[in-house]
């Protein structure tokens, strides 16, 4: 979930080659709207995006039960991503590296499957 479509696109398509099923949201509130039709295994939110962010909408999903490995990622130096990163099954820097971004979804799928 990334408010940039150009981001939202890249990260769609690269998960797309690597055999994952990927949906796209440009808000907190789009994928909210989403959830009736079924829980990912797995959400990458952007710390930086307007009206609801990605902790927010971290914080607004633990706080009604919801529990869903997410991972952080954002634009940001990585002082303010580690000081945010409790609660989040990894914190990446934009541009996302691949081999982080693929380790953090296996930590991601791995922490769904054993719950």
């Amino acid at each position: 979930m990334d408010d940039d479509p150009a981001v939202l696109k890249a990260l769609s398509r690269l998960l797309r080659t690597h055999s994952f099923q990927a949906r796209t949201f440009a808000s907190g509130q789009e994928f909210l709207a989403a959830l009736p039709t079924g829980l990912p295994e797995c959400l990458i939110v952007d710390l930086q995006m307007p009206e609801m962010n990605g902790l927010e909408l971290h914080q607004h999903l633990v706080s009604n039960g919801i529990t869903i490995p997410t991972i952080l990622i954002s634009a940001h130096d990585n002082d303010v991503l580690s000081e945010h990163k409790r609660g989040f099954v990894a914190s990446l820097r934009k541009p996302l590296q691949k081999q982080a971004l693929f380790e953090a979804i296996g930590k991601a799928v791995g922490t769904r499957s054993t719950k």
